[in-house]
């Protein structure tokens, strides 16, 4: 496999999350390494974060790992256990299954650069929000609340 040309992958944007819980995640880039890589068992993506956005809401994986090192600038780790700051060159996990919500604040004034890692497993992984009232559960594309209303498409 050749070196891979970071500025000939593609640019994504938007987010999957339902409102309310979408519009302070939007705004963020990321670039799908791992896909453009051929990768099958874990996604690489070099995101951006602009000032004032969430990476997601805060969350953790039933059976996915997830891995992000900073490049450039600075975000807020958000966990159970207090805020975090990251700089350049510092590196987070988290395991699969250990209910730590979590996700990165960027409360800075410029861009935050980073790679995101993690497992791919969506038909068996449940994803959990601790904060708000939603979910995602195993092999499903859609998000519910609770009580297992599905939210509606949008």
């Amino acid at each position: 496999m050749p070196r891979i040309d970071i500025d000939a992958v593609p640019v994504s944007s938007g987010c999957s999350y339902p409102h309310p819980f979408k519009d302070i995640c939007l705004g963020a880039t990321w670039r799908k390494l791992g896909d453009a890589a051929g990768l099958d068992d874990f996604g690489v993506n070099l995101v951006r974060l602009p000032p004032g956005r969430w990476s997601s809401q805060r969350h953790w994986h039933s059976v996915e790992d997830e891995f992000v090192m900073m490049l450039e600038g600075e975000v807020v780790a958000v966990e159970d256990d207090g805020d975090h700051v990251l700089r350049a060159g510092d590196c987070i996990g988290w395991k699969a299954g250990v209910a730590n919500g979590h996700c990165l604040q960027n409360r800075s004034d410029r861009d935050a650069v980073y790679l995101e890692i993690g497992s791919r497993r969506p038909s068996t992984d449940a994803c959990h929000y601790p904060d708000i009232d939603m979910d995602a559960r195993p092999g499903e594309s859609f998000y519910r609340h609770l009580d297992g209303t599905p939210y509606p498409k949008e």
